[in-house]
C-alpha cells in the first residue's frame, strides 16, 4: 500500500491493534514524566522514557553492528510489523517503507527505512527527505547521522514524529540569528544562541532547498576516516515553506555517557534531543539533568564557536 495522508491514520490504528508490544509502549507514553529546563532562554523538555533504553544504550561500533541482524531489513522485522510504500520520484530505484516505531518518543512516531540495506549517509538524499516532509505535513522529519544518535548506522533511514512536539518548531523563529543568504522566499542563516553549529534553510521551492542544503553540506568538516560530516537534521513543510535545520556535530556522545558512578548519564543525544526534548531512559538521569548539565552536553557534542564562524564564512562564498 502506498503512503498518503488518508491511509496513514488507518495504518497506525491497525498496527497498534495487532501489535501488542507497540501498543503497550504507546500506551506507556501516557505516563512518561516530563519537566522543563530553560537553557539560555530555550525551553528544553526532559522526558523520562524507560522504553528508550534500547536506543540510548545501543552498541554502534563496527563489531557489534556486524554481529547482529539488521532490524530494519524486511526479513528481520517482526512478522506483525507492516509498512506503507514511499517512492521519491527522482530516485525511484531506492524506495522506502514507512513503519511505526515500536519504541516511541512521539505520540505518533514513524521510522522510514530504505528498502535496500545501504549505509546511513545523507549526501544526495535530502530530496527524498523534503518530499517526505511535504507528504507528511503533520510530522517533523528527522535524520541522525551514523555517529550522531542513529541506532542503525548500517541501514539508511529517516524518522518522523507528529508536529508540535519539539520546542524547536516554535522557537526557531525567535532565536537570535545571523543571515547568510536571502533572496525572494529563500534564506540561509545561523543560530547565534544556545546551539553552536545550527544552520537553517527555508524555501518555498523544494529544488532550491535541496540545492542549498547540498552547498552547505559540502563545506562542513569531515573527520579523518569518516565518509561524511557528523550531522543531525530536522525538516518540515508548513504553509508552503520547507524548513531544514542542520546541526553540525563534534562528538557522538558526551563524556557523561562514559563516566562512572554518580557522574554517569545514559544519554546519547540525537535529533530529538537537539530539537529540545532530552530523552532519559533512567530515572536517576531524569532527576539529575539541569540547565548546567544540558549546557555541558551541548557544548561537548556541538562544534566550537570558531568552527561555526569558519563554516559561515565558507557558506557565504558559495551562496
Amino acid at each position: 500500500m502506498r503512503l498518503n495522508s488518508e491511509n496513514l491514520a488507518a495504518f497506525f490504528k491497525e498496527q497498534l491493534s495487532s501489535w501488542e508490544q507497540a501498543r503497550d509502549n504507546y500506551k506507556a507514553l501516557e505516563n512518561v514524566i516530563v519537566k522543563e529546563v530553560s537553557v539560555g532562554g530555550f525551553p528544553f523538555k526532559v522526558q523520562f522514557n524507560p522504553a528508550r533504553i534500547v536506543s540510548s544504550s545501543a552498541k554502534v561500533d563496527k563489531k557489534s553492528i556486524k554481529e547482529r541482524r539488521c532490524f530494519l531489513c524486511s526479513e528481520n522485522r517482526p512478522q506483525v510489523q507492516r509498512g506503507l510504500d514511499f517512492v521519491y520520484e527522482k530516485d525511484r530505484e531506492n524506495p522506502y517503507t514507512v513503519l511505526i516505531n515500536p519504541f516511541p518518543i512521539f505520540p505518533k512516531h514513524l521510522t522510514i527505512p530504505m528498502v535496500a540495506h545501504k549505509d546511513q549517509l545523507i549526501g544526495g538524499r535530502m530530496g527524498a527527505m523534503l518530499s517526505l516532509a511535504k507528504e507528511l505535513q503533520d510530522f517533523t522529519l528527522f535524520y541522525n547521522g551514523p555517529k550522531c544518535g542513529a541506532s542503525a548506522p548500517d541501514h539508511f533511514h529517516f524518522q518522523a514524529g507528529n508536529r508540535g512536539f519539539l520546542p524547536m518548531e516554535q522557537q526557531i523563529s525567535v532565536l537570535d540569528r545571523e543571515s547568510i543568504f536571502k533572496r525572494d522566499h529563500t534564506s540561509v542563516w545561523a543560530v547565534k544562541t544556545v546551539f553552536n553549529g545550527l544552520f537553517a534553510i527555508e524555501s518555498k521551492e523544494i529544488d532550491l532547498a535541496n540545492q542549498l542544503f547540498e552547498k552547505v553540506f559540502s563545506v562542513l568538516p569531515v573527520k579523518e576516516g569518516e565518509p561524511e560530516p557528523m550531522v543531525n537534521i530536522l525538516c518540515w513543510y508548513n504553509n508552503g515553506q520547507y524548513t531544514i535545520l542542520l546541526y553540525v556535530r563534534e562528538r557522538h556522545r558526551p563524556s557523561h555517557y562514559f563516566a562512572s558512578g554518580h557522574s554517569n548519564i545514559l544519554l546519547s543525544p540525537a535529533s530529538v534531543d537537539l530539537g529540545g526534548v532530552f530523552i532519559t531512559p533512567l530515572e536517576k538521569d531524569f532527576n539529575k539533568l539541569n540547565d548546567i548539565l544540558i549546557k555541558e552536553i551541548l557544548d561537548q557534542i556541538c562544534i566550537s564557536k570558531e568552527e561555526n564562524r569558519q563554516i559561515i564564512n565558507k557558506i557565504k562564498t558559495l551562496v
